[in-house]
């Protein structure tokens, strides 16, 4: 089996996916380019922003795919930001019938993070100080506590242009109190096994929240049992 992922992000998502893939998909290897895939291999390209990500490189990457006929799937990992999840979608099939896209026998999966991977990132409970003290992660607490509420339906914090800087600026202040670093090029111990470990956590007990990032966890579970069968035989 073989995976072409196709990211939005140019710093975070490079690195984040490989980290949790090694953890929940052990039996895949990357390979560097999108030809060296044999057995239970994956690629991952970063499409570097949105809109290109759908209009330019979606594209390519099925051009890549069927010209070597080697994929099963095809991953396209996204941020909604200030659109819904839904219409992502929307937009993303009705581009394809547009062009008359075919994938042959490779599947689409859409993985639209919601509203960003720092949102997701939100859902590690044991990253809380339990009283914060200072400006400003004490209002945006008040405001919001991601700890109790899905970091996802979180709203915008006054001052923010966007939900995603909002969501990425509350994760920060919360490594701050933590004396944890955090930056999209450096995401630190979000890669780690212990903050995954604790995402998973979040979503076993809490089964309502982070709907779009157990939407990227039932895929990994679906194939996990089809790769082990690959590495039996």
């Amino acid at each position: 089996m073989n995976l072409y992922f196709l990211v939005e992000g140019k710093k975070t998502e490079r690195k984040v996916y490989p980290a949790w893939l090694a953890y929940l998909l052990p039996e895949l290897r990357q390979v560097k380019n999108y030809q060296e895939v044999n057995r239970n291999n994956y690629y991952l390209f970063s499409g570097e922003g949105y809109p290109s990500i759908i209009y330019d490189h979606l594209p390519n990457a099925i051009e890549d795919i069927t010209s070597i006929g080697k994929y099963n799937y095809l991953v396209l990992c996204l941020d909604a930001e200030e659109n819904t999840v839904a219409n992502i979608k929307q937009e993303i099939y009705d581009f394809i019938q547009s062009k008359n896209i075919k994938l042959g026998n490779t599947q689409l999966i859409l993985i639209i993070q919601n509203r960003c991977l720092e949102t997701w990132f939100l859902g590690n409970k044991k990253i809380y100080s339990k009283n914060p003290q200072g400006s400003p992660l004490l209002d945006y607490t008040r405001y919001y506590n991601v700890a109790e509420n899905c970091p996802e339906l979180m709203g915008k914090y006054h001052g923010f242009n966007t939900h995603a800087q909002f969501h990425e600026a509350y994760l920060r202040y919360l490594f701050h109190e933590k004396n944890i670093n955090y930056s999209k090029r450096n995401p630190g111990d979000v890669l780690k096994d212990y903050y995954l470990e604790q995402l998973l956590k979040r979503i076993q007990e809490e089964e309502q929240h982070l709907p779009s990032f157990q939407i990227f966890i039932d895929f990994c579970n679906t194939i996990q049992p089809q790769l082990q069968k690959v590495v039996e035989n």
